[in-house]
Protein backbone atom coordinates (compact mmCIF):
# COMPACT_ATOMS: atom_id res chain seq x y z
CA UNK A 1 0.00 0.00 0.00
CA UNK A 2 2.75 2.10 1.11
CA UNK A 3 4.97 1.60 -1.91
CA UNK A 4 1.76 1.77 -4.28
CA UNK A 5 0.65 5.44 -2.99
CA UNK A 6 4.22 6.65 -3.26
CA UNK A 7 4.67 5.24 -6.97
CA UNK A 8 1.44 7.07 -7.91
CA UNK A 9 3.22 10.07 -6.39
CA UNK A 10 6.28 10.13 -7.95
CA UNK A 11 4.54 9.53 -11.39
CA UNK A 12 2.79 12.82 -10.35
CA UNK A 13 5.41 14.40 -9.46
CA UNK A 14 7.07 13.79 -12.84
CA UNK A 15 3.74 14.38 -14.94
CA UNK A 16 3.66 17.83 -12.59
CA UNK A 17 7.36 18.53 -13.13
CA UNK A 18 6.91 18.36 -17.10
CA UNK A 19 4.46 20.84 -17.31
CA UNK A 20 6.65 23.25 -16.42
CA UNK A 21 4.96 23.40 -12.49
CA UNK A 22 7.84 24.95 -10.59
CA UNK A 23 6.75 22.43 -7.50
CA UNK A 24 9.25 20.16 -6.59
CA UNK A 25 9.37 17.32 -3.53
CA UNK A 26 13.26 18.82 -2.35
CA UNK A 27 12.59 22.50 -3.06
CA UNK A 28 13.67 23.24 0.66
CA UNK A 29 16.43 20.39 1.02
CA UNK A 30 19.41 23.30 1.19
CA UNK A 31 17.71 26.41 2.62
CA UNK A 32 15.49 24.69 5.41
CA UNK A 33 16.10 21.34 5.45
CA UNK A 34 13.95 20.77 8.58
CA UNK A 35 10.78 22.37 7.97
CA UNK A 36 8.51 19.31 7.32
CA UNK A 37 9.52 18.16 10.86
CA UNK A 38 8.52 21.39 12.35
CA UNK A 39 5.42 21.82 10.62
CA UNK A 40 4.18 18.39 11.27
CA UNK A 41 5.60 18.34 15.36
CA UNK A 42 3.48 21.95 15.66
CA UNK A 43 0.20 19.96 14.30
CA UNK A 44 0.91 16.83 16.30
CA UNK A 45 1.06 19.14 19.18
CA UNK A 46 -1.61 20.97 17.98
CA UNK A 47 -4.13 18.18 17.64
CA UNK A 48 -3.13 16.49 21.20
CA UNK A 49 -4.83 18.98 22.52
CA UNK A 50 -7.60 19.65 20.41
CA UNK A 51 -8.95 16.96 18.41
CA UNK A 52 -10.87 19.19 15.66
CA UNK A 53 -7.52 20.56 14.86
CA UNK A 54 -7.06 17.72 11.87
CA UNK A 55 -10.52 18.24 10.48
CA UNK A 56 -9.98 21.79 10.78
CA UNK A 57 -6.64 22.35 8.41
CA UNK A 58 -7.89 19.93 6.15
CA UNK A 59 -10.70 22.37 5.06
CA UNK A 60 -8.31 25.19 5.35
CA UNK A 61 -6.11 23.92 2.57
CA UNK A 62 -9.38 22.96 0.63
CA UNK A 63 -10.85 26.15 0.97
CA UNK A 64 -7.51 28.11 0.28
CA UNK A 65 -7.07 26.30 -3.00
CA UNK A 66 -10.42 26.23 -4.55
CA UNK A 67 -10.02 30.85 -4.43
CA UNK A 68 -6.84 31.83 -6.12
CA UNK A 69 -5.00 28.76 -6.14
CA UNK A 70 -3.04 27.50 -2.96
CA UNK A 71 -1.56 30.86 -2.19
CA UNK A 72 -2.43 30.89 1.20
CA UNK A 73 -5.20 33.96 0.59
CA UNK A 74 -7.03 32.62 2.78
CA UNK A 75 -4.81 33.14 6.37
CA UNK A 76 -4.72 36.97 5.65
CA UNK A 77 -6.43 39.25 7.85
CA UNK A 78 -8.90 41.95 7.08
CA UNK A 79 -7.63 45.23 6.89
CA UNK A 80 -9.58 48.82 6.67
CA UNK A 81 -11.69 48.90 4.07
CA UNK A 82 -10.41 44.86 2.83
CA UNK A 83 -12.60 42.15 4.01
CA UNK A 84 -10.77 39.10 3.49
CA UNK A 85 -11.43 35.45 2.64
CA UNK A 86 -11.23 34.03 5.83
CA UNK A 87 -13.97 36.79 6.90
CA UNK A 88 -16.17 35.43 3.83
CA UNK A 89 -19.45 33.68 4.94
CA UNK A 90 -18.29 30.25 3.92
CA UNK A 91 -15.03 30.72 6.11
CA UNK A 92 -16.19 32.71 9.03
CA UNK A 93 -16.33 28.66 10.94
CA UNK A 94 -12.75 27.95 9.56
CA UNK A 95 -10.65 27.92 12.66
CA UNK A 96 -7.22 26.75 13.80
CA UNK A 97 -4.82 29.44 12.19
CA UNK A 98 -3.26 29.55 15.29
CA UNK A 99 -1.29 26.12 14.36
CA UNK A 100 0.08 27.60 11.03
CA UNK A 101 1.23 30.75 12.65
CA UNK A 102 2.96 28.48 15.24
CA UNK A 103 4.50 26.40 12.87
CA UNK A 104 5.39 29.38 10.66
CA UNK A 105 7.02 31.26 13.69
CA UNK A 106 9.15 28.57 14.67
CA UNK A 107 9.90 27.63 10.59
CA UNK A 108 10.94 31.50 10.72
CA UNK A 109 13.62 31.47 13.84
CA UNK A 110 15.20 28.81 11.59
CA UNK A 111 15.19 29.77 8.09
CA UNK A 112 13.75 33.45 7.74
CA UNK A 113 12.10 34.42 4.56
CA UNK A 114 12.40 30.98 3.06
CA UNK A 115 9.29 28.87 3.47
CA UNK A 116 6.03 29.43 2.11
CA UNK A 117 2.72 30.04 4.32
CA UNK A 118 1.34 28.36 1.16
CA UNK A 119 3.40 25.73 1.44
CA UNK A 120 3.14 25.06 5.34
CA UNK A 121 -0.84 25.19 5.13
CA UNK A 122 -0.10 21.71 2.39
CA UNK A 123 1.79 20.16 4.15
CA UNK A 124 0.07 21.00 7.08
CA UNK A 125 -3.10 19.74 5.64
CA UNK A 126 -1.12 16.34 4.71
CA UNK A 127 -0.10 15.40 8.62
CA UNK A 128 -3.83 16.56 9.40
CA UNK A 129 -4.58 13.03 7.45
CA UNK A 130 -2.10 11.13 8.47
CA UNK A 131 -2.47 11.98 12.32
CA UNK A 132 -6.32 10.76 11.39
CA UNK A 133 -5.21 7.53 10.51
CA UNK A 134 -5.21 8.15 6.66
CA UNK A 135 -2.29 7.67 3.95
CA UNK A 136 0.84 9.60 4.07
CA UNK A 137 2.31 11.06 0.64
CA UNK A 138 5.32 13.44 -0.07
CA UNK A 139 3.85 16.98 -0.33
CA UNK A 140 5.39 19.15 -3.46
CA UNK A 141 6.38 22.17 -2.87
CA UNK A 142 7.69 25.94 -3.90
CA UNK A 143 4.73 27.49 -3.95
CA UNK A 144 4.43 31.19 -3.19
CA UNK A 145 2.04 33.59 -0.99
CA UNK A 146 -0.90 35.48 -2.87
CA UNK A 147 -1.11 39.70 -1.99
CA UNK A 148 -5.00 39.30 -2.82
CA UNK A 149 -7.37 37.90 -0.57
CA UNK A 150 -10.86 39.32 -0.83
CA UNK A 151 -14.39 37.91 1.44
CA UNK A 152 -16.54 38.41 -1.77
CA UNK A 153 -14.51 35.96 -3.77
CA UNK A 154 -15.81 33.19 -1.47
CA UNK A 155 -18.74 32.76 -3.14
CA UNK A 156 -16.48 30.56 -5.75
CA UNK A 157 -16.43 27.92 -2.98
CA UNK A 158 -18.41 25.26 -3.74
CA UNK A 159 -21.16 24.59 -1.63
CA UNK A 160 -23.03 22.29 0.50
CA UNK A 161 -25.76 22.68 -1.13
CA UNK A 162 -24.55 21.74 -4.83
CA UNK A 163 -26.41 19.52 -7.49
CA UNK A 164 -23.86 17.56 -9.47
CA UNK A 165 -23.66 19.81 -12.12
CA UNK A 166 -22.62 22.64 -10.40
CA UNK A 167 -19.71 20.48 -8.55
CA UNK A 168 -18.77 19.54 -11.76
CA UNK A 169 -18.54 22.54 -13.04
CA UNK A 170 -16.40 24.30 -9.99
CA UNK A 171 -14.22 21.35 -10.00
CA UNK A 172 -13.40 21.61 -14.11
CA UNK A 173 -12.48 25.24 -13.50
CA UNK A 174 -9.86 24.25 -11.30
CA UNK A 175 -8.30 21.63 -13.78
CA UNK A 176 -10.18 18.72 -11.47
CA UNK A 177 -11.97 15.42 -12.83
CA UNK A 178 -14.88 13.75 -11.97
CA UNK A 179 -12.87 11.19 -9.90
CA UNK A 180 -11.22 14.18 -8.21
CA UNK A 181 -14.38 15.85 -7.28
CA UNK A 182 -15.70 12.28 -5.72
CA UNK A 183 -12.16 11.62 -3.91
CA UNK A 184 -11.61 14.74 -2.69
CA UNK A 185 -15.14 14.82 -1.22
CA UNK A 186 -13.99 12.17 0.85
CA UNK A 187 -12.10 14.83 3.28
CA UNK A 188 -15.95 14.82 4.74
CA UNK A 189 -15.21 12.30 6.86
CA UNK A 190 -13.30 14.28 9.06
CA UNK A 191 -15.40 17.39 11.16
CA UNK A 192 -18.22 18.77 11.94
CA UNK A 193 -21.36 20.29 10.28
CA UNK A 194 -23.59 23.38 11.35
CA UNK A 195 -27.10 22.96 11.02
CA UNK A 196 -27.08 25.57 8.41
CA UNK A 197 -25.51 23.49 5.86
CA UNK A 198 -27.69 20.74 5.86
CA UNK A 199 -31.29 22.29 7.35
CA UNK A 200 -32.71 22.73 3.92
CA UNK A 201 -32.14 18.87 3.30
CA UNK A 202 -34.50 17.93 6.45
CA UNK A 203 -37.25 20.79 6.97
CA UNK A 204 -40.89 18.38 7.57
CA UNK A 205 -42.53 19.70 4.85
CA UNK A 206 -40.04 19.94 2.02
CA UNK A 207 -37.42 17.02 2.78
CA UNK A 208 -34.99 16.32 0.47
CA UNK A 209 -36.63 12.37 -0.61
CA UNK A 210 -32.86 11.56 -1.24
CA UNK A 211 -32.50 11.65 2.62
CA UNK A 212 -33.22 8.36 4.78
CA UNK A 213 -36.25 9.16 6.79
CA UNK A 214 -35.52 8.24 10.15
CA UNK A 215 -31.52 9.86 9.26
CA UNK A 216 -33.75 12.72 8.46
CA UNK A 217 -35.71 12.49 11.91
CA UNK A 218 -32.57 12.60 14.05
CA UNK A 219 -31.14 15.41 12.64
CA UNK A 220 -34.86 17.53 13.00
CA UNK A 221 -34.24 16.78 16.60
CA UNK A 222 -30.36 18.39 16.52
CA UNK A 223 -31.49 20.86 14.29
CA UNK A 224 -35.35 21.94 15.05
CA UNK A 225 -36.81 24.52 12.63
CA UNK A 226 -36.24 27.80 14.43
CA UNK A 227 -32.77 26.31 16.63
CA UNK A 228 -31.03 29.11 18.35
CA UNK A 229 -27.73 27.39 19.47
CA UNK A 230 -24.83 28.95 17.70
CA UNK A 231 -23.14 25.89 17.62
CA UNK A 232 -25.66 22.74 16.53
CA UNK A 233 -25.22 20.79 13.93
CA UNK A 234 -23.99 16.54 14.03
CA UNK A 235 -20.05 14.79 12.75
CA UNK A 236 -19.72 14.49 9.34
CA UNK A 237 -20.11 10.50 9.97
CA UNK A 238 -19.44 8.42 13.49
CA UNK A 239 -15.83 8.14 13.28
CA UNK A 240 -15.72 12.21 12.51
CA UNK A 241 -12.15 11.50 13.95
CA UNK A 242 -10.53 9.35 11.69
CA UNK A 243 -9.34 9.32 8.08
CA UNK A 244 -11.51 6.35 6.91
CA UNK A 245 -14.24 5.10 4.11
CA UNK A 246 -17.40 5.15 6.31
CA UNK A 247 -18.51 8.55 4.61
CA UNK A 248 -18.91 6.87 1.48
CA UNK A 249 -20.89 3.46 2.75
CA UNK A 250 -23.61 6.88 4.97
CA UNK A 251 -23.74 8.10 1.35
CA UNK A 252 -24.74 4.77 -0.11
CA UNK A 253 -27.79 4.85 2.90
CA UNK A 254 -28.48 8.43 2.09
CA UNK A 255 -27.15 9.33 5.35
CA UNK A 256 -24.89 12.07 4.13
CA UNK A 257 -25.51 15.38 5.58
CA UNK A 258 -24.93 17.46 2.24
CA UNK A 259 -26.84 17.74 -0.68
CA UNK A 260 -23.71 17.90 -1.96
CA UNK A 261 -22.09 14.81 -0.94
CA UNK A 262 -25.56 13.13 -2.12
CA UNK A 263 -25.27 14.49 -5.11
CA UNK A 264 -22.60 12.40 -6.41
CA UNK A 265 -24.93 9.10 -6.79
CA UNK A 266 -26.52 11.51 -9.40
CA UNK A 267 -23.70 10.89 -12.20
CA UNK A 268 -22.46 7.55 -13.27
CA UNK A 269 -18.74 7.87 -12.88
CA UNK A 270 -19.33 9.42 -9.10
CA UNK A 271 -22.15 6.94 -8.24
CA UNK A 272 -19.36 3.74 -9.48
CA UNK A 273 -16.29 5.64 -7.49
CA UNK A 274 -18.72 5.99 -4.51
CA UNK A 275 -19.18 2.05 -4.56
CA UNK A 276 -15.95 1.74 -5.29
CA UNK A 277 -14.16 3.83 -2.21
CA UNK A 278 -17.43 2.29 -0.18
CA UNK A 279 -15.81 -0.90 -0.58
CA UNK A 280 -11.93 -0.27 -0.58
CA UNK A 281 -10.53 2.22 2.02
CA UNK A 282 -7.53 0.99 0.04
CA UNK A 283 -8.73 2.17 -3.29
CA UNK A 284 -10.07 5.60 -1.32
CA UNK A 285 -6.73 6.65 0.16
CA UNK A 286 -4.71 5.98 -3.12
CA UNK A 287 -7.54 8.25 -5.74
CA UNK A 288 -7.13 10.97 -2.55
CA UNK A 289 -3.58 11.03 -2.75
CA UNK A 290 -3.38 11.50 -6.30
CA UNK A 291 -6.02 14.38 -5.93
CA UNK A 292 -4.53 16.01 -3.03
CA UNK A 293 -1.68 16.51 -4.98
CA UNK A 294 -3.17 17.85 -8.32
CA UNK A 295 -5.45 20.03 -6.10
CA UNK A 296 -2.68 21.21 -3.77
CA UNK A 297 -0.62 22.42 -7.11
CA UNK A 298 -3.12 24.70 -8.20
CA UNK A 299 -0.44 27.77 -7.55
CA UNK A 300 -0.81 31.49 -8.01
CA UNK A 301 1.44 33.01 -5.11
CA UNK A 302 4.03 35.83 -5.62
CA UNK A 303 5.47 36.19 -2.27
CA UNK A 304 7.27 34.78 0.60
CA UNK A 305 5.08 36.17 3.52
CA UNK A 306 6.76 36.81 6.77
CA UNK A 307 3.75 37.31 8.58
CA UNK A 308 1.15 34.47 7.61
CA UNK A 309 -1.55 36.99 8.00
CA UNK A 310 -0.11 40.10 7.06
CA UNK A 311 1.19 40.36 3.08
CA UNK A 312 4.83 42.21 2.85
Amino acid sequence: MAFRVAFLTSLLILSMSSSGNALSLNYYEKTCPDAEWIIAAAVKAAAAKDKTVPAALLRMHFHDCFIRGCDASVLVNSKGSNKAEKDGPPNVSLHAFYVIDNAKKQVETLCPGVVSCADILALAARDAVVLSGGPTWDVPKGRKDGRTSKASETVQLPAPTFNISQLQQSFSQRGLSMEDLAALSGGHTLGFAHCSSFQSRINTNNADPTINPSFAESLRNICPIHNQAKNAGANMDASSATFDNTYYKLILQGKSLFASDQALLSHPETKNLVSKFASSHQSFNEAFVKSMIKMSSINGGQEVRKDCRVVN
